[in-house]
């Protein structure tokens, strides 16, 4: 019963429903539709909102877990790498940014940026240091650059005569830059234990 009160709380609920939305933002971004991409970045944020609302209850109502402070940064990362991966690979978008190639690098980066610092993170957490790789101030920017960033070139068309995907390319790129900043940041805590010898 505990159990179960932990698991299905409203933070958590919040959080099973931003992995819910991911195959529906995904068959909504490819509907042949004129308002395909208005639905799919109405999906993206409304996930994004409920990213800021379960941390929001879990204080508020005292009901933060273990398992949803598993499973929270694994939807955000899941959401996000969904919107990127299909961003990167719409013609459509490629024929509109600066240049395919570097769009296409800077979502390597970002994606290969997430892939090394969880894997960073399991690894100080097994020597009882993952306090010393916990989220930074240059982490938190990185996430809201990516955030608005995603929704404006999802959206593709100007807003009220704002180029909002010029801006969105422009703050991809940004994110990219703190992508790299916060993984430097992380490495240089880890780094006396990554280069420590292994006893036997």
């Amino acid at each position: 019963r505990v159990l179960t009160d932990v698991i299905w709380n409203a933070p958590n609920l919040l959080t099973l429903l931003r992995i819910v939305l991911i195959p529906i933002f995904i068959v909504a971004y490819h509907l042949p539709l004129a308002w395909a991409p208005l639905l799919a970045t109405g999906l993206f944020v409304l996930a994004a909102l409920t990213d800021w609302l379960d941390g929001y209850l879990a204080r508020r109502l005292k009901q933060a877990s273990a398992f949803g402070a598993f499973l929270d940064p694994v939807a955000d990362k899941l959401m996000v790498a969904s919107a990127l991966v299909l961003l990167a690979s719409d013609t459509r978008i490629l024929a509109r940014v600066w240049d395919h190639r570097l769009f296409a690098v800077v979502v390597l980066i970002i994606l290969g940026r997430e892939i090394a610092v969880s894997a960073l993170r399991e690894w100080m957490a097994e020597l009882g240091k993952r306090a010393s790789v916990a989220v930074s101030v240059v982490g938190k920017f990185k996430t809201i650059g990516q955030m608005l960033a995603i929704p404006f070139l999802l959206y593709q068309q100007p807003l009220l005569g704002v180029p909002v995907f010029a801006i969105g390319e422009i703050l991809l790129y940004l994110a990219a830059g703190l992508t790299l900043w916060s993984m430097a940041v992380y490495l240089k805590a880890a780094w006396p234990d990554l280069v420590r010898p292994r006893g036997p």
